[in-house]
């Protein structure tokens, strides 16, 4: 199936790494410019070097999202350094799942700001876009509670994120910009929260792999593919609404 996304832009925060090294790296596989950050700037350097040697234009600097006014001059910078921007996908997260007020706060700031932040900031060159697109990365946490959270702020904040998704969607497909949020499930990957837990927790971790039907925890590509269907022209009638790619772990109903 051609994405139709040869020759467009796409901007992923977080993109270094798990989900966004991912989604960033099925961009470029259909012929997509990128734009990531990352606060480290090695693993910014080697990943553009990655995305470039897939035969695309690609760019990256080292940026901390909690940094708002930073945040809004990279993708400023990185829409002129690509000739323009057609797909945002906010993807960073603080992770937090521990209770109390600092905890809250850096999550709000990261989580909730940054992704703001950088929507903000690109609607400008999306609106210049004729297949405009916005894909924050959200969580089953935010449509299911668990105890992982145990009053920590990753969930709620992560709902936060849907609420805004339906409110401002109406008024953003009328300037030609859709926007839809991709929720993972527990997406296993080296270096990552469940290889830490598996290493660290291992009876959690054999607790979650029981919880899925499926046996096993999801694969980072398998998050990023669909991400970059949502976010292409092929999902051209999709706006505002979520998407679960959780292996079956979660039991609600979507509504």
């Amino acid at each position: 199936m051609d994405l139709q996304l040869k020759g467009l832009k796409a901007l992923v925060t977080g993109g270094t790494k798990g989900i966004g090294r991912a989604i960033a790296e099925r961009f470029a596989m259909e012929g997509a410019d990128v734009a990531i950050c990352a606060r480290n700037a090695a693993e910014v350097a080697e990943t553009v070097a990655a995305l470039k040697a897939m035969g695309v234009k690609a760019t990256g600097a080292a940026v901390d999202v909690a940094d708002s006014e930073a945040l809004k001059a990279w993708v400023a910078k990185a829409g002129a350094e690509l000739g323009g921007l057609d797909i945002v996908v906010p993807n960073v997260s603080a992770l937090s799942v521990q209770p109390g007020e600092e905890s809250w706060r850096n999550a709000f700031q990261i989580d909730v700001m940054g992704t703001l932040a950088t929507i903000d900031a690109a609607l400008p060159l999306l609106e210049k876009s004729k297949a405009a697109s916005i894909v924050p990365i959200v969580t089953v946490s935010a449509v299911e509670g668990s105890e992982m959270g145990a009053g920590g702020p990753y969930g709620p904040l992560k709902a936060t994120l849907l609420a805004h998704i339906k409110y401002v969607a109406p008024g953003y497909v009328r300037k030609g910009i859709r926007i839809n949020a991709v929720s993972p499930g527990s997406i296993y990957f080296k270096g990552g929260v469940w290889n830490m837990i598996e290493q660290g927790m291992p009876d959690l971790y054999k607790s979650m792999l029981e919880r899925n039907p499926m046996g096993r925890m999801g694969r980072p590509e398998e998050v990023a593919n669909v991400v970059v269907f949502v976010a292409s022209p092929m999902a051209s009638f999709m706006s505002g609404t979520n998407v679960v790619v959780d292996g079956t772990i979660t039991t609600r109903i979507q509504n």
